[in-house]
């Protein structure tokens, strides 16, 4: 709490739990924020971090232990094993919280929290700060509130080693639940099947999906974020597999392209052989020192100067590259932070300028080429064939680390292991 300052006060609640229809929930999963600061996994609690209290300043409000609720909805930590379990210096119910907070807002300046994230919360929020002024005494109420995010995210940018290690093995399990997916891969096959063995292999080591994956067969491999995961594989077939594990709430995101049938066809091997080299020019440029920007830059030139060497797309490099017009194959980015949220948190420029790469940070880079199949200004056999790679690499002091580097992705390994 030292970036905060004296006299300030950190305020964050628990995600709450939400429901999918009627009486069933969703499956719970934390808010990132509080997971990265408590580690604490139920809803229906808050921590408030307080500098300087003579008590304890890591204070946490949590649910009582209940056997009768516990005998519904399963164990709870409870305020008295949360200090032991999750290094709190404090812990009361959470039924009390209107009665003591309030008290420990007083006297300070400044308040830290994500105001108008859970407009339930935030009337809590207002309701304690109405209590201190109406108090008798004239108590000194918090006159700022600050956005957390952009404090608490800074941090959340740089990986530990402990968290490296987290992403680490959740990289391994995704690697093995797409091996484990490609067995169920066969002409005829649906791409739920595919899904199927993939969640399966995910599940029994612990995980969940970081996101709902994609499954994409043939012409769906042309939809960026495909997950209806409803047609049918065919022989000859590209099949797209985007697909990342989550592990104590830090996720991987892997993405590759099998043929279907074990070999690739000329055009899809023109393209495939594109694509990769794109991903290792990027790949190559994720080290401190450069700018976040500058893998994107490197794939895409190396992905324009193959679209036209195909002639997919007319006119030289240059002046492709200067009109935007390889847009239309490759309408993304190359990547995105990764770590507590798939798409994490994180400035990606810094005084107007691309933010440049640190010891710790993590990057998804994933170039990729999707010719519509609707798309009359290409030959035929082109349309309805979309490709990507993407893997997880981490900014290290030497260079970096690729984090799903299990899961093979060279042309001759992939035509392998799909024939196997």
């Amino acid at each position: 709490m030292h970036m905060a300052g004296d006299g300030a006060a950190l305020v964050v609640a628990a995600a709450p739990r939400r429901m999918r229809n009627a009486d069933a929930a969703w499956p719970y999963r934390q808010d990132s924020d509080f997971h990265y600061l408590t580690g604490f996994p139920e809803p229906d609690a808050v921590l408030a971090l307080l500098p300087g209290r003579a008590n304890g300043e890591v204070v946490l409000f949590c649910r009582e232990r209940d056997p009768e609720r516990e005998r519904l909805d399963g164990a709870r930590v409870g305020p008295e094993d949360a200090v032991a379990r999750y290094g709190v210096d404090d812990a009361f119910p959470v039924e009390d919280i209107d009665d003591i907070l309030p008290g420990m807002l007083e006297g300070r300046a400044r308040l830290y929290c994500h105001f108008g994230r859970e407009n339930e919360f935030d009337a809590h929020l207002l309701r304690w700060l109405r209590r201190l002024r109406s108090s008798r005494g004239g108590a000194v109420v918090p006159r700022e509130f600050i956005a957390l995010g952009h404090l608490l995210h800074e941090l959340r940018l740089y990986k530990s080693p402990a968290e490296l290690a987290l992403m680490r093995r959740a990289a391994r399990i995704a690697a093995a639940a797409q091996r484990a997916a490609l067995l169920a891969a066969r002409p005829g096959v649906a791409e739920y099947e595919v899904e199927a063995a993939l969640l399966h292999a995910m599940r029994v080591q612990g995980a969940v999906p970081s996101y709902p994956p994609t499954v994409a067969a043939g012409a769906n491999t042309c939809v960026m974020h495909y997950t209806a995961n409803r047609g049918k594989l065919g022989r000859g077939d590209l099949l797209l597999i985007d697909a990342g594990a989550e592990l104590e709430c830090y996720a991987s995101d892997i993405t590759r392209t099998w043929p279907v049938g074990g070999c690739f066809s000329r055009e899809q091997r023109a393209l495939y052989g594109i694509v990769a080299e794109a991903q290792q020019a990027a790949i190559g440029e994720v080290r401190a020192g450069r700018p976040f920007t500058a893998a994107h830059d490197a794939a895409t030139q190396v992905v324009v100067k193959g679209l036209c060497s195909l002639k997919l797309l007319a006119g030289g490099a240059s002046s492709v590259m200067k009109s935007g017009e390889y847009k239309r194959f490759f309408p993304h980015k190359t990547g995105h932070w990764i770590g507590l949220d798939v798409h994490d948190v994180g400035d990606y420029r810094v005084d107007d300028q691309p933010r440049m790469l640190e010891k710790g940070m993590v990057v998804t880079v994933e170039p990729g080429i999707y010719i519509p199949p609707d798309d009359n200004g290409v030959p035929a056999k082109w349309r309805g064939l979309g490709i990507r790679i993407e893997d997880d690499v981490a900014v290290t002091a030497r260079g970096s680390e690729i984090l799903t580097a299990e899961l093979p992705k060279g042309l001759d390994d992939v035509q392998a292991l799909c024939a196997a």
